[in-house]
């Protein structure tokens, strides 16, 4: 038993949640402290609110990267030892996401009124996509520099970067929902992380890649391989935040918008103590994956990841349910109390969540496009499906059934489909 703990403790991925512990904490923290603030001062339909523009945010931040980040990663990760291929990828990346922000940011500015009318129900706030059109590409250039540091494994300077990026998100939160509550919390939300690119760009400015030519000509068959990437990267976009948009807009329409705060709050909770989790999976997980090229061993890598990640989501999940009084006290206020209702569905359906991405993750490491898109599809129309049933049928709780029936079936999905990939040799 102690030898299996050392085995364990010494493993790559405790190494990295060590790494990345210190980043966690401080983002839990400064979660805590902001939707906190939040909370108290805008209410359940300002967090709602929030919610539809955070979604709108996630889906365009992806299409301004070109959704090629986990593809930097892979191929970074793959091609570190081989300086010709290396620069060849980095140049073709970098270009990709210059020509990818531009036209989206552009995009964003010229409707953004209609854009305005179309998320927040008001053309008031046409404004805010405005300014997020124009911080768009330091963004991507951000999260396209970071994608490098994770291929690269450079596990302690991913870890400071988005530690001063909490940091930085937390302080601008506070001071603007401060002076102009529910303004000042949208304002926030789609101008903090472009000033995060002059941080990155400090600890980049002595790297080898870093002070090499970056603007090289095209190359057909990477652009062509980058492509699979942001394929699966626009579906995932388009499909998660776009299903979370239908479902609170349909909770909306049929009850209030102080429910689909409560709605709001529970997937807030989620975020925050699956954030370790998520950290873990795209600092260590996706390069490993995608550094392993014989079946047996990407078999013993899924197992032994399993046998970690599970107890510890398990426990994490239970000691929530068992604490949400003190879990909605902490995090917000008495006026989210009708969320306990929600906790148990919500809670179970993460565990299958986790449980799916272990596997899930390999169609990304190994570019399964086809089928990565086949399954984001299929289970997102089911979500929004079952969402739309089930709350008719049970109301607001509906909607955490529908979350847990729709992983539960993914996660069985996933095993039917890998148990094949594992097993086809034996």
């Amino acid at each position: 038993m102690i030898s299996k703990a050392k085995k364990v403790l010494s493993s790559d991925l405790v190494k990295v949640f060590s790494y990345t512990g210190l980043s966690t904490l401080i983002k839990l923290i400064t979660s805590y402290i902001t939707i906190k603030v939040v909370a108290n001062i805008i209410g359940p339909a300002g967090v709602a609110l929030v919610g539809q523009l955070q979604n709108f945010t996630a889906i365009f931040t992806t299409i301004g990267a070109g959704g090629i980040n986990n593809g930097v990663v892979k191929y970074v990760s793959e091609y570190k030892n081989d300086e010709t291929r290396l620069k060849k990828y980095l140049s073709n990346g970098f270009k990709l996401t210059i020509y990818f922000s531009g036209i989206t940011g552009l995009f964003l500015i010229f409707l953004a009124t209609y854009l305005s009318r179309w998320i927040l129900f008001e053309e008031k706030y046409y404004y805010l996509f405005i300014l997020f059109g124009l911080s768009l590409i330091l963004l991507s250039l951000n999260n396209f520099f970071l994608s490098v540091l994770n291929g690269f494994k450079e596990f302690k300077k991913f870890v400071t970067i988005n530690i001063f990026t909490n940091i930085i998100s937390l302080l601008f939160t506070i001071i603007l929902v401060w002076l102009y509550n529910l303004t000042g919390a949208l304002i926030a939300l789609v101008t903090y992380q472009g000033f995060i690119l002059i941080i990155t760009l400090f600890y980049l400015r002595n790297k080898k890649w870093f002070s090499k030519e970056l603007w090289t000509s095209w190359d057909k068959n990477i652009v062509k391989k980058y492509f699979s990437y942001t394929l699966m990267a626009f579906v995932t976009a388009l499909t998660v935040p776009v299903s979370q948009l239908l479902i609170r807009g349909y909770i909306i329409k049929e009850y209030s918008i102080v429910e689909a705060g409560f709605w709001e709050g529970i997937n807030k909770i989620s975020a925050m103590y699956l954030m370790f989790i998520t950290t873990s999976f795209s600092v260590y997980y996706l390069p490993k994956l995608s550094e392993i090229n014989d079946n047996e061993t990407l078999k013993k890598e899924v197992f032994k990841t399993y046998k970690i990640i599970t107890p510890l989501i398990f426990v994490t999940l239970l000691l929530i349910y068992l604490l949400k009084d003190f879990v909605i006290n902490i995090l917000f206020t008495k006026e989210f109390y009708p969320m306990k209702d929600l906790f148990f569905w919500q809670l179970l359906g993460d565990f299958f969540k986790v449980s799916s991405w272990l596997l899930a993750f390999i169609m990304v490491a190994k570019s399964m496009t086809k089928l990565f898109i086949s399954t984001e599809i299929i289970f997102s129309v089911l979500l929004v499906g079952l969402s739309y049933y089930l709350i008719n049928i049970n109301g607001l709780i509906g909607a955490t059934q529908s979350y847990c029936i729709n992983y539960f079936v993914y996660f069985l999905t996933m095993i039917f489909i890998f148990r094949y990939k594992f097993y086809k040799t034996t």
